[in-house]
């Protein structure tokens, strides 16, 4: 064999793994940002729960009470919410469970910020926010890709989701199983 046909083939197995590498670890988003903007379903600041309703009397009888009944939210309400926590890469803004209208939740990020991965994901998670990093690579509800890594931004909660042991909110690799950041969410 050649000297020459020997260079070729080490040239091509060392560009095949240059390609494979760059796949695989997309180093160029170290530099690079994406960022989104989208309307926060409750803007920062204090939460308001809607009107309440107490001691209702009837106009049949004057001073009859119909009973107490629940303040019911006009809006969009946060029931839980708590600030990210670094995992392997430096973390920072605040994350809400919300409940809507409807009946339905969604998960808000408000000023994210988070390197950018090749394969992020965000995750609701029964671990609490500070358990150990790999804990959260199993048992969660995938709430779907990560839609940029700084900036405000909304996820649906599927429908039927039991969120009654919720207990944290996750920006996970999945191509590498690494956390980036994980936030508590706090019952408000």
């Amino acid at each position: 064999m050649s000297k020459r046909v020997v260079v070729a083939g080490v040239a091509g197995v060392v560009v095949v793994a240059l390609v494979v590498g760059l796949y695989l670890f997309q180093p160029w988003r170290l530099w690079t940002d994406r960022t989104a903007d989208e309307a926060l379903l409750v803007p920062a600041g204090p939460t308001t729960t809607g009107p309440t309703t107490t001691g209702m009397t009837t106009g049949m009888t004057a001073g009859t009470t119909t009973g107490t009944t629940r303040p019911q939210p006009e809006g969009p309400v946060v029931v839980a919410s708590g600030p990210f926590r670094s995992l392997e890469h430096a973390t920072t803004g605040s994350a809400s469970l919300v409940r809507l209208p409807g009946g339905g939740h969604a998960v808000q990020f408000e000023s994210l910020d988070t390197s950018d991965g090749p394969d992020l994901y965000v995750y609701l998670s029964a671990r609490p926010a500070e358990a150990e990093e790999a804990a959260f690579g199993s048992g969660f509800t995938n709430l779907g890709k990560l839609k940029a890594n700084r900036g405000n931004q909304v996820y649906e909660v599927p429908a039927g989701t039991d969120l009654s042991g919720v207990r944290s909110v996750v920006i996970w690799c999945q191509r590498f199983s690494a956390g980036f950041g994980v936030a508590p969410l706090a019952r408000a």
